[in-house]
């Protein structure tokens, strides 16, 4: 227990965690497990000095962002696989003092050995159910669509998204857009953000990290989003930084990841005070854990030593989380409630 003079616990913060992928939420010890179990060769990044490190400002640095990714990813075979990452992911995300968990996944990736992309995502949500049951953190599910792959599938990928829209956890509660930003063209996919929107789930593309303001303002104009992934580059430019606040859609911060991949140096450069001044609203997330080797709570843990802020606005960051997720009304009404007993 804190005393007087002490800061709280940012374990003990209730809060909500809005940008955590599938793959990337998995703990180490779990990726090396179904390595063995499939009699896979993991890379040396992934089995040696971990976390490995890492640039994505670069197509090489990227690129080796990429294999090591696509390597974690290899190893999810079965049903079994999928439900322990879920799972552990809402156990992590307990004990990081998190009451509404929206994971992101694109069931493309393991539909090959899963029997489809239905059956992928059914696993994904029965799952996320019983593990809220369980642990008390509500699972919601973001459906991504890669930039990668062409806008068609994207649209395949919203209807079914859409059939599995609902609030309670265990559905299917908002439709992004992931990978390199810097590849595909940003307004093709806006018909299949037509459909997710139109079914009622909200907007999530990722934005504005490896690329600057122009892509946060492109992301605005053509999938009218409700959250932007990242987003910190908006800062670049005082126009689309405005826009951004004007607009009221929320930043999913990551400064882990930030600072991972290069686009910024150390974690005092990540322009989160700047954002907090202007008015945007913050909902912190890890992003990758797997790769970038910190969680939720280091979060908001270098949101106060990196950048000094106070335990009250530590609370600030954590009503914005729940006040931008997907959770249903009773779960943002207590948690709000359970923030300002904690900064009381």
């Amino acid at each position: 227990m804190s005393g007087p003079d002490e800061p709280r616990s940012t374990t003990t913060l209730p809060k909500a965690h809005l940008h955590l992928h599938f793959t990337g939420s998995m703990r180490i010890s779990t990726l090396r497990d179904l390595a063995d179990k499939h009699g896979l060769r993991l890379p040396e990044a992934l089995l040696a000095a971990w976390p490995p490190h890492l640039s994505g400002m670069d197509e090489r640095g990227w690129f080796r962002f990429q294999r090591l990714y696509d390597a974690a990813r290899a190893c999810v075979r079965d049903e079994d696989d999928m439900r322990r990452i879920v799972r552990e992911a809402a156990e992590d995300d307990a004990a990081e003092g998190s009451r509404w968990l929206e994971i992101q996944v694109d069931p493309t990736s393991y539909a090959p050995h899963l029997g489809g992309l239905t059956p992928t995502l059914e696993i994904v949500l029965d799952e996320a159910e019983q593990a809220s049951k369980d642990t008390g953190t509500g699972v919601g599910v973001v459906v991504a669509a890669s930039r990668l792959r062409h806008p068609l599938d994207a649209r395949v990928l919203a209807r079914l998204a859409v059939k599995h829209a609902g609030e309670a956890p265990g559905s299917v509660v908002g439709f992004g857009l992931s990978n390199d930003e810097r590849r595909g063209i940003t307004e093709e996919f806006g018909k299949a953000f037509d459909i997710a929107r139109h079914g009622g789930l909200a907007s999530v593309p990722h934005a504005g990290e490896l690329l600057g303001p122009a892509a946060v303002s492109g992301t605005l104009d053509s999938l009218a989003p409700d959250r932007i992934g990242h987003g910190v580059r908006s800062v670049e430019s005082d126009v689309v930084l405005q826009r951004v606040v004007d607009s009221g859609v929320a930043l999913e911060v990551c400064p882990g990841s930030n600072v991972a991949l290069g686009v910024y140096r150390e974690p005092d450069e990540v322009p989160l005070e700047r954002l907090l001044d202007a008015g945007a609203q913050i909902a912190l997330g890890a992003d990758d854990p797997l790769l970038f080797g910190s969680r939720l709570v280091a979060q908001y843990d270098s949101a106060r030593d990196d950048h000094g802020l106070s335990d009250r606005q530590l609370a600030d960051l954590a009503r914005s989380s729940i006040r931008a997720s997907r959770a249903p009304s009773d779960v943002k009404k207590r948690t709000l409630a359970d923030i300002d007993d904690w900064a009381s």
